[in-house]
């Protein structure tokens, strides 16, 4: 049952709470915030919401028409750790004052169309997501751009650029690269750390399965929590971010969520698992299928795959997700399905066979960089648009492929499509294809637009008119 406001005013009172928090998320992705005292705080203000400038946000409002307001979801209400002044925290939906409803452009409402949409189409009433976020742990972290000097470096203990570092002592514990998958420590210096993230992550209502390194040297960490609707599912990720974000601050290190952050070894990719489920049923279960896999989830597959080029407009929605997605890191830029090839773009897990419960997909190609409620929403759509079309993944030439791609035949891997190999290409991609979007109301064709232009201006053409350090290497003395 949902929260009143009456109970978050005797929350703030049971735990002396002083700060109300309140966060939203900008069309990009990154969580935003505002604060305010709690005794302003009472059941009318809780309601009404809080007013602010829709102009200074990234991808919302013109200067002209700026005033928006901020209303909390009061089922998302927790004490924040990282706060020295006891601080309730809660995410919010955006709403229009004038137009006296929700938001068009707020993330969150377009994740909760997408819920609404699937069960209008009679399909199934929950779909569950269940995203695997990489992300890197670093000790130092810098870089700068500026008209005649540009350049990054990160640094880890733990990498294995340092094992020939002679400054103070070196216990020669570095991980080489693509080896860092279940090392035990002293090698994986982090274990306490993503235990402790863990743990806090229980504190907010996040239960997690299990934390381990991944396969890239110099830090790179998963932590796995349970799946959940797709509305939750993307508020509990924004949850993860922000908690282990703050949990390594804690500690003297930086995390980043950056696709590929470290050349020559594995980036931080977040394969998201889905399933779709009726009157508490799960529908994508069937032990004579392919992978145990229904007709129903093979449909919502053919969707993935059909529109994979335009989703990745949304699910690898950064430059640098592109500089993850080339083949030989484990990288899925194979347009094909499969039981268990890590390669193909999606996979049907095989760990719990004979359980309805456990059976979904995997969808591989996504990275961490991506805004959850955006993401989530387009393959939902996607799926939905495979399900209602009968788009049938075999027939359409998807698989399923059940080899090793690189030691395929020239002529047989020509055969197997690749996913888009830019940012560029993946918003053209959109551009043409959007029509499974804004078929049950999800996104607005307007809302496709805007996404475009500013993924164009604002990241595409300034990454592409600067010049690279490598330039430098290859061209100086032409």
């Amino acid at each position: 049952m949902a929260k009143k406001a009456r109970e978050i005013v005797d929350l703030i009172k049971a735990h002396n709470i002083k700060m109300v928090d309140l966060k939203f998320i900008d069309v990009p992705g990154m969580w935003q915030h505002t604060t305010v005292p709690a005794d302003q705080m009472d059941e009318g203000a809780l309601d009404a919401g809080i007013g602010f400038d829709g102009s200074s946000i990234r991808g919302f409002q013109s200067i002209h028409e700026s005033d928006m307001i901020l209303k909390p979801d009061f089922d998302t209400a927790h004490v924040d750790s990282f706060r020295s002044i006891p601080t309730l925290s809660m995410i919010c939906d955006i709403f229009d004052p004038v137009a006296q409803g929700t938001y068009d452009k707020d993330p969150r409402n377009i994740a909760k169309r997408a819920e609404a949409y699937l069960q209008k189409s009679g399909i199934g009433d929950v779909a569950y997501f269940g995203p695997e976020a990489e992300f890197f742990i670093f000790d130092n972290v810098v870089y700068e751009n500026s008209g005649n000097r540009s350049g990054y470096e990160v640094d880890s203990v733990e990498a294995h650029w340092n094992s020939g570092n002679t400054d103070g002592q070196n216990l020669g514990y570095s991980i080489r690269p693509k080896e860092g998958y279940y090392p035990v420590s002293p090698s994986d210096t982090y274990t306490d750390l993503r235990s402790e993230i863990s743990l806090v992550l229980k504190d907010w209502g996040i239960d997690v399965e299990m934390q381990h390194h991944e396969v890239a040297t110099g830090g790179q960490a998963e932590i796995d929590f349970r799946f959940d609707s797709l509305l939750k599912t993307a508020d509990n990720l924004m949850t993860f971010k922000y908690v282990v974000k703050n949990v390594c601050k804690m500690h003297g290190k930086t995390a980043t969520f950056m696709p590929k952050p470290v050349f020559g070894d594995n980036g931080s990719g977040m394969h998201v698992h889905q399933s779709i489920w009726k009157g508490g049923k799960p529908l994508f279960f069937d032990a004579k299928g392919y992978g145990e896999a229904s007709q129903m989830m093979l449909y919502y597959i053919g969707g993935l795959l059909t529109h994979i080029d335009s989703l990745l407009a949304f699910c690898a929605p950064s430059t640098i997700s592109y500089k993850r997605l080339v083949p030989h890191y484990e990288a899925p830029v194979n347009v094909a399905f499969s039981a268990r090839n890590r390669s193909a773009a999606i996979r049907i897990p095989m760990f719990f066979q004979g359980n309805p419960k456990a059976k979904r997909l995997e969808f591989r190609p996504p990275d961490p960089s991506c805004n959850p409620y955006l993401a989530f929403a387009a393959l939902l759509c996607a799926g939905i648009d495979g399900i209602k079309n009968k788009i049938d993944p075999v027939k359409a030439g998807f698989g399923p492929l059940d080899k090793n791609i690189y030691d395929l035949e020239p002529e047989e891997a020509a055969k197997i499509r690749s996913v888009p190999g830019s940012l560029r290409e993946s918003l053209a991609a959109l551009k043409k294809d959007h029509d499974y979007l804004t078929t049950g109301g999800v996104f607005s064709k307007l809302f496709i637009e805007e996404w475009i232009e500013y993924k164009m201006e604002r990241e595409v053409k300034p990454v592409e008119i600067r010049p690279h350090p490598y330039e430098f290497f290859l061209y100086y003395d032409i």
